[in-house]
């Protein structure tokens, strides 16, 4: 695969795999919380309780979560899109107009998210153009809901057909 057709139809066939929606959260070396949107989520190992997530190697918050001792992955609900909208964009300020509390070691935790699991980070493993963290699970809540679901390039409810 060498031209951005190749990859433009790999992509809309990987998109034809559902996942759920997640923000991942931790906070810089001065204290300012970090987050983006992440879908590449999943369990590892229970265990010990491992989780993995990846992350560009382009992106700007590269530095702090390889740095960061701790991180939070907050599952999002089925009506948080607007979440995962506003952590997926470039923007300065990502937490303003966004309800969120402290959780175990200082990290940021989404309120209103169906699952948040606090992480210490475990390792950190090249993946291509993606780095792969891997997470030990040391605290999560589950309050639960229906998640937030990305299938075909759009938000998705597990009640639909």
């Amino acid at each position: 695969m060498t031209d951005s057709a190749d990859h433009r139809a790999l992509k809309k066939t990987l998109g034809r795999y559902p996942t759920g929606v997640t923000v991942v959260t931790a906070r810089r070396g001065d204290g300012e919380p970090v987050g983006l949107t992440v879908n590449s989520f999943t369990s590892v190992s229970l265990d010990p309780p491992l989780i993995l997530w990846c992350l560009g190697n382009e992106s700007p918050s590269r530095p702090v979560f390889e740095q960061a001792g701790h991180f939070a992955v907050n599952i999002l609900g089925a009506e948080q899109g607007w979440l995962s909208n506003r952590f997926a964009q470039p923007i300065d300020d990502k937490f303003a107009a966004v309800q969120w509390s402290e959780g175990a070691h200082g990290v940021p935790i989404i309120e209103g998210s169906v699952a948040r699991l606090v992480c210490r980070l475990h390792d950190r493993q090249p993946g291509g153009d993606h780095v792969i963290l891997l997470g030990r699970v040391e605290d999560y809540q589950n309050p639960g809901g229906e998640p937030l679901v990305y299938l075909g390039g759009e938000y998705q409810s597990l009640r639909d057909g």
